[in-house]
Formats: C-alpha cells, sequence, structure tokens
C-alpha cells in the first residue's frame, strides 16, 4: 500500500492511494494512524471521502514524528572508495521534526550558510514500538519506507565534531511523497537511489549496498532508546555529494532539487531563500 498525509482546506488527512484516487483513512494524519496496533488492517480496509491525485498537497507521511534519526557513512562501496574501513557501528545523529517539507514543497536555503548539499536518502518509518529488539522483531516493526533528501549546510556541519546543526535547519529536508508499506517477511529493500541538481545526475547508488540495512538499525537504535509508531530513520547518503567534488558544488536559491527511490517514489523540490530573513 502507498499512505500518506495530504493538505487539504479542512486540515491534514491520512490516506490511501489507489491508481489516480486517495482515499480518506479516518486520520489526522499517517502519524495517528500507526499508532493503533491494526493501522495495516484499517488502511487496507477504509473507505473514506475520495480525491483526485492530481493536484494532491502531499504534506511530509508522519508531519510530527517523535524522532528522526539520521544515520552517517552507510554505503559500501563510497566507504571503500574513500579508503576508509567499513564501521562497526552505526553513525548516528538526529533532525527535529521542523526540518521537515512535504515531497513538493519548497526547501529553505539555511540562512547564513554558503554550502548547502544535498544528500538522496532511503527513509524508514517505524509501525511499533520497540525496544532491544531482534532482527526478526526489528523487522516487524518497520511499517515501511519512504524518500529523504538530507539537505545539509555543510560550513555549519563542521563547525564542531557534532553534526547537529548543519542537519536540521528548519524547512529544508524533503520526506514523502508516501509510505509504502512493508511486511515482516520482506527481504533487504535492494533498490536504486538518485539525486539530479537542476537535471544532472548527481548520485546514484543501490540501497543494497547498506553497510547496516533497515532492520539492523533499528535493532541497534532501540538498544539505545524506544522507537515508536511514526519514527524515522534516514539511513544514509552514497557518493556524489557536492562537498565533495573538486571544486566543490552547492545548491543556491532557484536549485531543483530531484531524489528517487526506485518502487517508492520521488521529491522533487526547488530550493528558495527564507522569507523571514532580511536582506
Amino acid at each position: 500500500m502507498r499512505l500518506a498525509t495530504i493538505r487539504t482546506t479542512e486540515g491534514t488527512r491520512a490516506v490511501r492511494i489507489d491508481d489516480d484516487t486517495a482515499v480518506e483513512l479516518g486520520h489526522a494524519d499517517l502519524g495517528a494512524l500507526l499508532s493503533r496496533s491494526d493501522w495495516r488492517r484499517q488502511a487496507a480496509a477504509a473507505d473514506g471521502p475520495r480525491h483526485d491525485l492530481a493536484g494532491l498537497d502531499y504534506a511530509p507521511p508522519v508531519p510530527s514524528p517523535e524522532k528522526i534519526v539520521c544515520v552517517g557513512l552507510n554505503y559500501r562501496n563510497h566507504i571503500l572508495e574513500m579508503g576508509r574501513e567499513l564501521p562497526e557501528h552505526p553513525t548516528l545523529f538526529a533532525k527535529f521534526a521542523r526540518a521537515q517539507v512535504g515531497a513538493y514543497d519548497p526547501v529553505v536555503l539555511p540562512a547564513g550558510s554558503a554550502a548547502v548539499d544535498w544528500e538522496a536518502e532511503l527513509g524508514v518509518v517505524i509501525g511499533a514500538e520497540v525496544r532491544h529488539a531482534p532482527p526478526s522483531e526489528a523487522r516487524a516493526a518497520i511499517a515501511g519506507y519512504t524518500v529523504v533528501n538530507d539537505v545539509t549546510g555543510r560550513d555549519f556541519q563542521y563547525r564542531t565534531p557534532q553534526w547537529l546543526q548543519g542537519k536540521t535547519f528548519e524547512a529544508s529536508t524533503p520526506v514523502g511523497p508516501w509510505l509504502v508499506t512493508a511486511e515482516p517477511d520482506d527481504a533487504p529493500l535492494s533498490a536504486e537511489l538518485s539525486c539530479t541538481v537542476d537535471g544532472e545526475l548527481m548520485q546514484k547508488a543501490d540501497t543494497g549496498d547498506l553497510v547496516f540495512d533497515p532492520a539492523t538499525l533499528v535493532a541497534y537504535i532501540s538498544t539505545i532508546v524506544t522507537l515508536v509508531p511514526g519514527d524515522l530513520i534516514a539511513t544514509g547518503t552514497p557518493g556524489g555529494v557536492g562537498h565533495a567534488r573538486k571544486p566543490p558544488r552547492y545548491l543556491t536559491e532557484g536549485s531543483e532539487l530531484v531524489t528517487r527511490v526506485e518502487g517508492i517514489g520521488e521529491c522533487r523540490n526547488t530550493l528558495l531563500r527564507d522569507p523571514r530573513v532580511r536582506g
């Protein structure tokens, strides 16, 4: 199933995408739906008000997740080509919910940053509370997958050894347009991930090249903190980021950023300056 949160004149609504129609699921957003233990049955059986797919206004699938956990250095080929050893444990950092924008919303250029970069990523959405999870329980806790771009202010990121300040600028992280559900017995997802900037291909990789696959990440993170329905894990980006190019290349006002995961979806966003910043 493809499940989304759309914006309507009456507020946000959780929907199921059926061909060219969006069917309301009886909840304000996917976070509310996923909090129900029977969310899969509810989503499959719902027959609420319908909307034409054309012109839908997509919010992030879970607009207000409790946690957004991100992973660095997680594509095997990219790590090896840089001459580094594969990590023993995942590198983790966080974002806050206000960093998210919808799949077709403008991305706001971080004020004060002169080095705004792209990072195409597979997103994992949690569908069940999980703590200290063995692999089988970790797989079962995955509601499904979405598309993420971890847009980053590199100059802010590297001000200190801690990355947070470069990673969670408000309205900087496209997520969506929907969640594609997964089943507990599904094999690890192997799909082409790509990013283009102004029509030029910048990143291309297979999610099967992840050092730590989604279930492994869920198991590991759950040893640190309880993961709850609606939490988002951004699983890391492959090579091809602008900061590593010679000379470096960054996003600017008007850049078109397209992030795709095969079989999952596409985010298409334009970079705009923050209208709240004067000058």
